[in-house]
């Protein structure tokens, strides 16, 4: 069943791919598209007995895992919302108990509770597909003033905002862990339970797992930078090396939390040249935390389960090996956007969306828009501009690859832009490949008012609501907006040279843009939403991609919403204001 689709690949694609890791990749990611003539395989209908507990806890008796709670830093006027895409914009925060509390509330907490009737659901900080939350944070830290005095693994738990403490550790052993890295460094992993998205999604929450790393990696990205830290992706570390550090690597069965990676977070201000990786972990530090007395078991999440077998392909396919970290190009780029692109953006901002924090805790999914909502053409400047890679720019400095994401729009309502469709090409210098790979009848016209160096580009004219309506599953959300997007990843490429671990870093980097669109929709007063349901290849006829080159990876729109007024809304946690 694996290799049946091999007749896909050109000539070409065929001479690159390396092993049978890559025709289990492009398999999935055919397996998993949707068309107009049927959808990817899935549950058809919801069983709602066995819906997940979105909440993992390490309890159990007599070991449950110690609970150390973290304070509710409620988000005040500083820093100010630009501070988290700047990295070195505000001074250094201590790496402190209050410190490291916020890093997790800015990241991954619950930022409101939702009723309806007798029902009761939780929001949370980073974004997740179908608010269904596969995603879990970890700490690996050294002591740290008022948190604690011995290294520890803990896992978080958000609904709590607290950590749990799996294990701790000799200081000798955190020591080596991380002799290569500054001084003052943490660690923050995450995994993911595929089966939380898989109950609902069925074959396809493969990739929207993927998605909710790259959310995850971004708001903990932008936290960070809000404390004057930077967070860098250690992606020299391997599958089984991540599992092994978070204590993970013993899980079996359909609730596994599944290694996906681990970054660091530097407190002080502290450049990760020459630092760009952990080194190759010696067999004796992967077996010395392997044989960590871990504390608590995970809870049950479900009484039953189906089994997904493309999930299963797909995530030993995409099991990494120890690798040499890749320069990131990006993160040398020199972006020439004129600054006054921000400066004027920011100083229209409202004066309670001035402040970073408060963004990140009010930032929600939009429902449904209203279809009338426009925005400036500025503004979409200024957003356009926030996705770009480069030095010190959250959150995406923290990837150590260059970029291979780039964003064709469908503007529906956006004053002085005609609609139409239209692309920013993420990474310059792939331009050229972009117009070789699309449609050769587009313009390629740099629309009015565009800022020097913001590559976006007008490919055509015309009222773009239809197809957006069409290619988005017929749904009207991506209508009804100021804008919507399909996010196009260079494909064949990175796995080719990489291997098929690259997969899920290209939906990583979808879901960091998403984050970055999500916060800024929220501070132009407007609201964003990601589209997981697409018809892949109707994009890509639409663009004129009839190869693998590019694949059409996550769909985002932004516009003006329409409130549900029949639910209520609850503080996060008794007795702290969002």
């Amino acid at each position: 069943m694996i290799r049946i689709w091999i007749g896909l690949y050109t000539q070409n694609e065929m001479t690159t791919l390396p092993n049978q890791d890559i025709d289990t990749i492009f398999a999935y990611h055919q397996a998993t598209k949707h068309h107009f003539s049927r959808f990817a395989d899935g549950p058809g209908q919801l069983d709602w007995a066995t819906q997940p507990d979105p909440f993992r806890r390490y309890g159990g008796t007599p070991l449950a895992a110690p609970l150390i709670k973290l304070a509710h830093v409620r988000p005040g006027d500083e820093p100010p919302y630009p501070a988290g895409f700047q990295i070195g914009h505000v001074p250094p925060a201590p790496l402190d108990f209050a410190g490291v509390s916020r890093l997790f509330f800015d990241s991954l907490a619950l930022s409101a509770w939702k009723q309806y009737g007798g029902e009761r659901w939780a929001l949370r900080v980073n974004p997740s597909s179908g608010n269904l939350h596969p995603t879990e944070g970890y700490l690996i830290c050294g002591p740290v003033s008022g948190l604690i005095e011995t290294p520890m693994v803990a896992h978080y738990a958000p609904r709590e905002h607290a950590l749990e403490v799996r294990a701790t550790f000799p200081h000798d052993m955190w020591q080596a862990l991380t002799s290569d890295l500054p001084p003052g460094a943490i660690l923050a992993g995450l995994t993911s339970i595929h089966w939380r998205e898989a109950w609902k999604y069925g074959q396809r929450a493969y990739r929207y797992c993927q998605h909710d790393v790259g959310h995850a990696l971004a708001a903990i990205s932008i936290a960070a930078a809000g404390l004057g830290w930077q967070a860098h992706l250690l992606d020299g570390l391997s599958t089984d090396q991540v599992a092994v550090l978070l204590g993970v690597a013993d899980q079996a069965g359909p609730e596994t939390e599944h290694g996906d990676c681990i970054v660091a977070i530097l407190p002080h201000g502290t450049d990760l040249a020459g630092f760009q990786n952990l080194p190759d972990l010696s067999p004796e530090i992967a077996e010395s935390f392997r044989h960590l007395a871990r504390q608590g078991r995970p809870n049950r999440l479900s009484a039953r389960h189906v089994a997904w077998e493309w999930i299963g392909a797909a995530a030993v396919a995409t099991r990494k090996p120890v690798t040499q970290v890749a320069v990131n190009h990006a993160s040398s780029l020199t972006f020439h956007v004129s600054r006054l692109t921000f400066d004027s953006s920011d100083q229209q901002l409202s004066s309670h969306a001035r402040s970073l924090r408060r963004i990140i805790h009010q930032r929600r999914s939009a429902q449904q828009m209203d279809g009338h909502t426009a925005m400036a053409r500025e503004s979409l400047y200024a957003i356009l501009a926030r996705t770009m890679p480069g030095q010190g720019r959250a959150p995406f400095a923290a990837l150590p690859w260059e970029p291979h994401v780039h964003l064709a729009l469908f503007v529906h309502r956006v004053t002085g832009l005609d609609p139409g469709l239209y692309l920013l090409a993420r990474d310059p210098a792939q331009t050229d490949a972009l117009r070789a790979a699309l449609k050769p009848e587009f313009a390629w016209e740099t629309p009015a008012a565009c800022p020097p160096g913001l590559p976006f580009y007008r490919l055509q004219t015309g009222d773009a609501t239809s197809a957006a309506r069409r290619i988005s599953c017929g749904q009207e959300i991506a209508a009804d907006g100021c804008f919507s997007l399909g996010m196009i990843a260079e494909f064949a490429r990175p796995l080719a040279e990489q291997g098929a671990w690259m997969y899920p870093r290209l939906f990583w980097e979808c879901g960091m843009i998403g984050q970055v669109l999500y916060l800024e929709a929220e501070a132009a007063g407007l609201r964003g939403t990601g589209i997981g349901c697409f018809f892949d290849d109707a994009m890509h006829a639409l663009l004129g991609l009839n190869d693998t080159r590019y694949q059409s990876l996550y769909h985002f729109t932004v516009g003006g919403p329409e409130e549900d007024r029949r639910l209520t809304t609850l503080p996060a946690y008794d007795g702290v204001a969002g």
